[in-house]
Formats: structure tokens, sequence, C-alpha cells
């Protein structure tokens, strides 16, 4: 069951891979694992603002519950409240809440973008003695501040309307003149960010890696009574340690890494599937093919351009090694055949002359030098031709030959011109073509004495841009023979000398220069066509 699914996903998973480039596939993987310091630094940073507006927003839920304890509790009288200076008032940034209604409050500070303060001031020195009523309430609410300091880390004080701390902090100093305070003390509410006082502070292991181990945050709340201020909870902590917070939600961070790991894991499977597998699949193939029992490996499901144009070459080149395996077996059983019919004969003729000499007559033993002389003459013939064939198999062209056609063509014309056999050539004077000017002989004289030596009266050679055509008005090629007249050693003129090279020769030469010979259908005599590389022509 498993192994069908993992199946059907990988077959999915070929149809609609696209096809890319090699490049491409390694540049997403390495932008892929050199983003991930970045995507990691983005993330410490976000996680750590929402570990600070985690903590601001603790902070706003413990200063509400005090501030409205603070207010149910007042006993004091509302006159006593002071009034709000019409300073205070305009420095406020946030309006009163609407009590009639629940409103969600949003956080109000960001790493980003929130001014860093000083650390907070101890306080000036004042003469002015704390709110009677503030401190009676301040007493009856130390409890619970101290229930909820020992629960959150978070310190707590009280000032009265004038900003004298009643409890907390530095008791009997005036924070009146902080900004925070003062936007409490206009009715409003207020948070901000500080530089932490390290004085006697407790350091933690690698605390520098978060910037907030080095910020407090500090909430000022108004005590309200009948709409009047009448005194104010200060509240304050450091953030959430970050190795703490990442404790904490170590869950959902653990997701995260695996997660990425996943991430990495198809890709280092894709990669391994698109280019590592089908490369030593290649190797092997390679290696079976050096010991002549290759076969060619199929195509890989995943596509990838240059691993396909891998395949295409490898392809190639295997087929070609087969033709040519082929091709030297087939040319080596005919090689051995041409050779020995003659070499029978001369072997023949000399134990006969060396048995029976003395008794034979001065004819006969001439009669049996030259059957020896004329198969000696056969097979230097053919080592002849068979080292121009061979010349030609390995012959490497010019890039920057060429050749002007008609001159060549000419001249291979007028040296084969006979009484019974005329050679007409039309090709425009100034034709060049990407072969050079022996091969293009070599070829040219091969079908011109074919022409000939099959009983053509009359041979026309014309030119272009891409080939030239040799017709002539012979008795023409028998279709049996059609397909095999480019065949080493095929002939139908052995008993009158010919070797069944001539035509092999020609077309290894037009094929090492990019070009072609090939036989075309015709109603009468033979048709023969040389082509070469039409771009490179002039």
């Amino acid at each position: 069951m498993q192994q069908g699914i993992i199946a059907r996903t990988k077959a999915g998973l070929a149809r609609h891979w696209p096809r890319m480039r090699l490049r491409t596939l390694i540049f997403g993987l390495l932008l892929f694992v050199a983003a991930l310091p970045g995507f990691s630094a983005i993330f410490l940073r976000v996680y750590e603002n929402a570990l600070v507006r985690r903590t601001e927003a603790e902070l706003v839920a413990q200063g509400a519950a005090i501030a409205a304890s603070a207010s149910l509790l007042w006993q004091g009288p509302v006159a006593s409240a002071y009034p709000i200076p019409e300073q205070r008032l305009q420095s406020a940034d946030r309006p009163i809440m609407n009590r009639s209604a629940y409103s969600d409050q949003p956080t109000s500070v960001d790493l980003r973008t929130s001014a860093i303060l000083p650390p907070r001031p101890h306080g000036d020195v004042t003469t002015t003695l704390p709110d009677a009523a503030l401190t009676v309430l301040a007493q009856r609410l130390a409890p619970a501040i101290s229930e909820t300091t020992a629960a959150t880390g978070a310190a707590f004080c009280v000032l009265d309307a004038r900003g004298v701390v009643v409890s907390g902090c530095t008791a009997g100093r005036s924070l009146a003149s902080i900004t925070e305070v003062q936007v409490a003390l206009a009715g409003r509410v207020a948070t901000t960010l500080r530089e932490r006082d390290d004085e006697g502070r407790r350091r933690y292991p690698f605390e520098w890696l978060s910037r907030a181990s080095y910020l407090r945050l500090h909430h000022a709340r108004p005590i309200m009574v009948q709409g009047h201020v009448v005194g104010v909870v200060l509240v304050s902590r450091t953030p959430r340690a970050f190795f703490r917070g990442v404790y904490e939600d170590a869950g959902k961070i653990a997701l995260g890494v695996v997660g990425i790991f996943a991430l990495l894991l198809l890709l280092s499977g894709l990669m391994s599937r698109a280019i590592v597998r089908p490369i030593e699949a290649l190797s092997r193939a390679t290696r079976r093919v050096a010991t002549g029992r290759g076969s060619i490996p199929d195509d890989p499901s995943l596509k990838v351009v240059e691993i396909e144009t891998l395949y295409a070459d490898f392809r190639s080149m295997a087929e070609s090694i087969d033709h040519r395996s082929r091709y030297l077996r087939d040319f080596a059983a005919s090689l051995s055949h041409e050779f020995k019919t003659p070499l029978a004969g001369i072997a023949g003729a000399i134990e006969l002359l060396q048995d029976h000499g003395d008794s034979m007559t001065a004819d006969q033993r001439q009669q049996f030098l030259a059957n020896i002389d004329a198969d000696a003459q056969r097979l230097s013939r053919m080592v002849r031709r068979l080292m121009d064939l061979a010349q030609a198999d390995m012959r490497l062209p010019d890039a920057y030959s060429k050749t002007a056609v008609a001159p060549v063509l000419f001249r291979v014309a007028d040296g084969l011109r006979a009484d019974e056999f005329s050679v007409d050539v039309d090709v425009p004077p100034d034709l060049h073509a990407p072969i050079d000017a022996d091969a293009l002989s070599a070829i040219a004289t091969t079908l011109v004495e074919n022409a000939r030596q099959a009983g053509a009266r009359h041979l026309r050679v014309t030119a272009g841009r891409d080939g030239a055509d040799f017709v002539d008005d012979g008795a023409g090629i028998p279709d049996p023979d059609r397909h095999r007249i480019f065949e080493a050693f095929f002939t139908s003129r052995r008993d009158n000398g010919g070797t069944g090279l001539g035509l092999a020769i020609a077309r290894s030469l037009a094929e090492a220069h990019g070009g072609s010979l090939r036989l075309i259908d015709s109603q009468t005599g033979a048709h023969f066509r040389l082509e070469w590389p039409e771009t490179f022509s002039q």
C-alpha cells in the first residue's frame, strides 16, 4: 500500500515536473540555503517583537486589574482629587477608554519603530506628602500586588494624583516628570520602552542574542473614580526572556524546524532524482558500453535540460559505437573474403609451379605467372583503396576551408572526357563550398569515372549553394543493388578490376566535411547528389 502511494506520488511529480536547466535547479537550492540565515534572522526579530508585545499585553491586563480594584476600594472623597493640568491634557497620547463596552486594547510598542528611552529615574525629591486616602488604598492593595509580583515578576508602583510615589519603587519621591506618568495623570494609558538599569541585575548566558534583554517595559494606567484621576498604577517588567519564550513555544518552533528540514530533504531528493541518479545510471551504462555489452538507459523521469541533452548525446554516441562495431565486423569479414580469393589464386599457382614447373611448357609457366601478377596487382589496388578509405574515415576537415567549385569540376571533366563520353559542367563561377579541393576532386572523379565505366555517353554536372548533381544517361543501377552501392567491396565489375571501394570512399569524404552523398531516384541513368552545408557556402 505504502509503496503504491510512493509510486503514484513519483509518477505525478514526473508528469508535472517542468523542464529546467541544471544551473536553475542548483541556483534555486543554493538560494534557498543562503536565504535560511536571513529567514532565521527575520523569524528571530519577529518572534522577539512578539514576545515584547505579549509582555505589554500582560502588563496592560495586570495594570487594568489593579487600577480597577483600586477604583472599587477607593474611600476618599473625589473632591480631593487634584485637577489635571492643561499641559498634561495636551501631552496625552491615548484617549480614555469607553467603559460602557468591551474593547480589546491593542499593543502599542514595536522594537522597530518605538523610541527607546533612558532608564527610568529614581524620582525627584519632594516635600509634598503622599495623598492620605491613596496611602490607605495602597496598603489594602499590597497583598494583591505582592501576589501578582510573585506570580509574574512585574514591579508595581502606586502614585497619587500629583505623581508622588505612595508604595513601591522609590516611595516618597515624585515621578511626575517622566513621560508615561504624565500621560496617565492626564487620564490616558501609556507604555514606554526604556533601557534596563543594569545595577544589581542578574545576567543570563546568550542574552546578547536578544535586543529585548536590555529593555524594560513601563506601563502607566490612571486610577479613575467618577471620571477623575485619583492616582496612577505604574507597572514594569523586562520582556519575557528569549530562551524562555523559545522553550515555551518549543513545539511550534520544532514544527518549523522539522518543516525546514523536510523541505531540504525534498530538495535533496529532487536533486538526487533529477541529477545524481541519472548521472550514476549513465556512468554504469558507459562502463557496460566499454565492455561491448552496453545498453542505452531510459531517460530520467524528472527533466533537466542539461541531463536530457547528456542522455541524448550518450544515446547518439552509443548508437555510433554500435554502428561502428557492426561496420568493423562486416568490413573485416568482407576484407577477409576479398583477400582470400586472390591469395588462394596466388598460393595455388605457386604450388603448381613448384610441383610441376619442370614439366610445364614455357607458355604454361607464363600463364601461371601472369595470373599471379594479376592477383598481386588486385591485392595492391585493394590495399591502396583501403588506405584511401581509412584516410577518408579519419579525415578532419578544415572549418575555414572554402573551395572554388567550378575550377575543380572543370579540371575533373577535362581529364575524363573521351570520344564516346562527354561531360557538361554548369556551375556558377563564383560558387564556393566548405570542402577542400582534394576531397571534392576525389568525389567528383569517382562519380564521373563510375558513369563512364557503366556505359554512359553523357554526364551533366550542375551545382548550387547547397550541393552538386551528377546525372548520366547510362543503364542506371538495378533496384536490388541501389541500397548496397555504398557498401565497402560491393561492385558489379569485379572481373574488370573493380574493388567496390570508390563510392564508400566518396561518401566518407562527403560526410567528413559535414555533407552527404546519396543516390536519387531517376527515370534513366544514375543521379547522384553531393550535398554540403549551405550556411557555409558563398
